[in-house]
């Protein structure tokens, strides 16, 4: 489950999206290394099994198991279900986290829900055959996002988990907030949100209210920032890292 992706000095790990995997951040690895030890990490329910309760603090507890072995704060960066969880451990396990990293997810979804998202994505026609199919029908950013998660079988690619388990585990996010661990952290944070977000309206920006963090919001990109705009991605992740690390 993890990952040891190579490179030398502080430990970085990336932690993926819902119904994402590790190897969501292919195209980041080698410009990350310059910065320190990369390791990524597929979460819980992510082509493994799911923890018996579908909250937050179950994958939370699942990262601190996975990761006992590294000694070292991390640098967590995070995307979307990954920032989350990033976060809510850097709150409850202090010590273990020097710096973070949150891309375009918000504490705050209570009223919403994931029945019909879930809906949709039981209408997938699985399996998808062949790379060509998937990248058809999601096209090119999404495409590649799903090849990367997807379970390759002898009939094609199907998802790498459960449509139930990745509702629920949205679900959960309808029914509480997580301020409280947001602004328990004492840590440097950028935060990087897209043009056009998932997240409710004006949260993020109040997140960059808490010491030490920094908001960047970037134009033409949807939920997957890292892949839309992969360029500038870089240039605010790597500027906040040569300033973390310095210090």
């Amino acid at each position: 489950m993890l990952y040891d992706e190579g490179g030398t000095g502080v430990p970085i790990l990336l932690l993926h999206g819902l119904m994402g995997s590790a190897r969501t951040w292919s195209d980041q690895l080698e410009w990350l290394r310059r910065f320190g030890h990369v390791y990524t990490l597929d979460a819980a329910g992510h082509g493994r099994p799911a923890p018996a309760e579908l909250r937050t603090e179950s994958f939370v507890a699942d990262l601190a198991a996975a990761t006992a072995a590294i000694a070292e704060p991390m640098v967590l960066v995070g995307h979307s279900m990954g920032a989350l969880h990033g976060w809510v451990f850097a709150a409850e396990y202090p010590e273990r986290v020097q710096a973070l990293v949150v891309e375009d997810i918000a504490p705050d979804f209570r009223g919403r829900t994931a029945a019909g998202w879930a809906a949709m994505i039981e209408g997938w026609p699985q399996p998808f055959p062949d790379e060509e199919a998937v990248l058809a029908y999601f096209g090119p950013v999404a495409g590649r996002y799903f090849l990367r998660a997807f379970r390759k079988g002898a009939d094609g690619f199907r998802l790498h988990g459960d449509v139930a388990t990745f509702r629920d585990i949205s679900e959960e996010w309808g029914s509480r907030d997580f301020w409280a661990h947001w602004e328990a952290l004492r840590i440097p944070a950028l935060l990087i949100e897209g043009e056009f977000t998932i997240t409710p309206p004006g949260q993020m920006r109040r997140m960059a209210e808490r010491a030490d963090t920094r908001y960047v919001r970037v134009d033409g990109a949807g939920h997957l920032v890292h892949d839309e705009q992969p360029a500038r991605y870089r240039a605010e992740v790597e500027s906040f890292l040569r300033e973390v690390l310095a210090r």
